[in-house]
């Protein structure tokens, strides 16, 4: 169980009337937390939201810790006593809505809160970490575990009681802020849910960095045709491997395409029906490990998926649909140059040597990276780890969470050390953090605290993707890694296929 702060109840009058009850109205919470200073946050605001859609009514609270660290919490009326963190996203600055995981949390019972990392500005720029040195480690380390020990002291406040469990879950740069917890902070969640995690910062802004030069070198550039060649040529090398065609490839272990096989003779570009050899050069920029610096700082690469043409894919953080500028790999290694390493905003990030000053890389390291795999001190505070990837993920590998995965494995002492604290998940079809052909909804807090709080460790899950009116379109299972969903129903039967119970977790 995680480590609770002592209730702290430090406002003007040195007297709280709160009762100790989960059952606390929206004006009760909020009257008992109008105005009030807690763990060094000072509430800025605190006003009842009524229902509304899928939202419960709620205690909407807004707080500020000095210097520049914005919090906000969701206090339901009828709390099951739990708190959830859920993390941010790029590079943070603003504070995530009520939707996706913070509604779903909250729809439980949970009480919710989100933060800014300890800045505001765009998600896309790292501006805040040139001149701010206070602001990057909060957006490194810091800003998690001081939130998180605000929110226990706001609870207590607003309840009575401090929560009895604590979770956090986060996607991409939540991810990575995720596993920086259970890193650092060991003790201060009870589960954790990291999501496409963002961990290995220096490794994959490094190969942003080089695939972006491959795309801007003379001919690397795809337009759609040439970009729906590739990817109809992995569907049709692997899509049945998994027992049906789908356009999803769901045992990507038994793929091995080789992109050679679409060069174009020559190597020159001779139009949409081949790869000219500018055009491989990114292929290969973006499926081989990169290393840096000896070996000292790597990133895994990616895997062909066969959905490279998906919109929220290539198009959207690799190409840019045509122009490498508006690929957010592109956006995000540029800032990161310009901010983290040059130190120069008017450095042009292709023209920059991504490992020409250590010293900067290992300063960016310090502050950003999350890939120490020892998490025996967490696996001793009997804390629960869900680690999950969409497989059609173009801005995050999932090979780099399975590297992370399997180094944990060893760290902790083998697979059934492992096994008693977490588990793996890869979501074929999906895209970064959802969307994409593949069934990316899935419920993961209710895994970990079934985990925790029943000793009950979970297993295959389930997943869905939904359509607009909200009703599944199809649904999958999701098998623990590295077992892969196999389609064992009816051949030649599109509702079948569907239907996650014509499938079968099977082992590669």
């Amino acid at each position: 169980m995680a480590a609770v702060l002592p209730g702290c109840n430090d406002d003007d009058d040195g007297d709280d009337h709160t009762p100790a009850s989960n059952t606390v109205s929206a004006e009760q919470a909020c009257a008992a937390l109008a105005g009030k200073s807690l763990a060094g946050a000072t509430v800025v605001a605190a006003a009842a939201v009524p229902a509304s859609g899928p939202a419960p009514v709620y205690c909407k609270v807004t707080a500020s810790m000095a210097p520049s660290l914005n919090l906000e919490m969701r206090l339901p009326e009828r709390w099951n006593g739990k708190l959830y963190y859920g993390g941010g996203g790029g590079y943070n600055g603003s504070i995530p809505g009520l939707q996706g995981g913070n509604l779903t949390a909250l729809q439980a019972g949970y009480a919710t809160v989100n933060s800014d990392s300890g800045h505001a500005g765009n998600g896309l720029s790292a501006d805040f970490a040139l001149n701010d040195t206070y602001a990057a480690n909060l957006f490194g380390s810091l800003s998690v575990p001081t939130v998180a020990s605000a929110a226990k002291e706001l609870l207590q406040s607003a309840y009575g009681k401090t929560p009895d469990r604590a979770y956090f879950e986060g996607c991409s740069n939540g991810g990575r802020e995720a596993l920086m917890a259970a890193q650092r902070n060991p003790n201060l969640f009870d589960g954790i849910i990291a999501r496409a995690p963002a961990y290995n910062w220096v490794g994959f802004m490094g190969q942003f960095n080089r695939t972006a030069k491959a795309l801007a070198a003379p001919g690397g550039q795809f337009n759609a045709a040439k970009l729906g060649l590739l990817a109809r040529s992995v569907r049709d090398a692997c899509d049945a491997n998994d027992g049906v065609k789908d356009g999803i490839v769901s045992h990507p272990a038994a793929c091995n395409f080789d992109p050679q096989v679409l060069r174009c003779a020559g190597g020159a570009d001779a139009g949409d029906t081949c790869l000219s050899d500018a055009q491989l050069a990114t292929v290969g920029s973006w499926t081989s490990a990169a290393t840096w610096a000896g070996g000292t700082y790597t990133n895994t690469g990616w895997a062909l998926t066969g959905n490279e043409d998906d919109a929220g894919a290539w198009p959207t953080w690799v190409t840019g649909g045509g122009t490498v500028q508006a690929a957010l790999q592109y956006l995000f290694q540029d800032t990161t140059v310009k901010n983290y390493l040059a130190r120069d905003r008017s450095q042009d990030s292709l023209s920059y040597v991504w490992d020409s000053n250590l010293n900067a890389l290992y300063a960016m390291a310090a502050l950003n990276d999350a890939t120490n795999t020892d998490l025996r001190p967490f696996k001793a505070s009997n804390a629960k780890l869900i680690l999950w990837h969409g497989g059609n993920d173009s801005a995050l590998s999932y090979k780099a969470t399975t590297a992370y995965y399997q180094g944990v494995t060893a760290s902790v002492g083998g697979q059934a050390a492992a096994d008693e604290f977490v588990r793996y998940y890869i979501a074929p079809g999906v895209d970064h953090c959802s969307g994409g052909p593949g069934a990316d909804q899935t419920d993961l807090l209710a895994a970990p605290d079934d985990w925790v709080s029943n000793g009950k460790a979970p297993g295959t899950l389930s997943a869905a993707k939904l359509g607009t009116n909200g009703a599944p379109q199809l649904t999958r299972p999701l098998c623990v890694y590295p077992q892969y969903a196999r389609y064992t129903g009816p051949a030649n039967d599109a509702a079948a296929a569907a239907l996650a119970s014509n499938y079968t977790c099977t082992s590669p």
